[in-house]
């Protein structure tokens, strides 16, 4: 399970590339309240994601992982919430961050728990099938 949570890190990426290329495109349409909500979304969640992936491969590396994935977050937040204004900016950034923090320790108390990642990642991919579908119908 160890060796394959690289690709899971990768293609978690992949999918985040490829969704804020989708928003880009249609980031006229979406409303304010609706970008808040993606950008604090996708910013904590692929904070958590990252996080937890992060600290299951490299478990001793508690301080390093944290700092990643705190920058992971904020950057993640800040791209999605600078698709609408400087407000959802500011807010997926500090959801990015505080996220970012969390993260780690959630995966470290974990402890590789196969469940518990299959349970994130499912919620992480019917969140984003939730996004692609809330900006599809404004």
């Amino acid at each position: 399970m160890i060796e394959n949570l690289g690709f899971l890190l990768y293609g978690n990426m992949v999918v985040i590339v490829l969704l804020y290329v989708y928003l880009y495109k249609i980031r006229k349409l979406i409303g304010f309240q609706l970008g808040m909500n993606i950008s604090m979304l996708i910013g904590g969640f692929g904070a958590i994601v990252t996080g937890v992936i992060l600290i299951y491969q490299f478990p001793l590396k508690f301080v390093t992982i944290t700092v990643i994935t705190t920058l992971v977050g904020m950057v993640i937040g800040a791209l999605f919430g600078g698709l609408f204004d400087y407000q959802t900016l500011l807010t997926g950034y500090i959801n990015g961050l505080l996220m970012g923090i969390m993260a780690p320790m959630i995966g470290a108390t974990a402890r590789n728990s196969l469940l518990f990642l299959t349970f994130l990642e499912s919620v992480f991919v019917m969140s984003l099938i939730l996004v692609v579908l809330s900006a599809k119908h404004t």
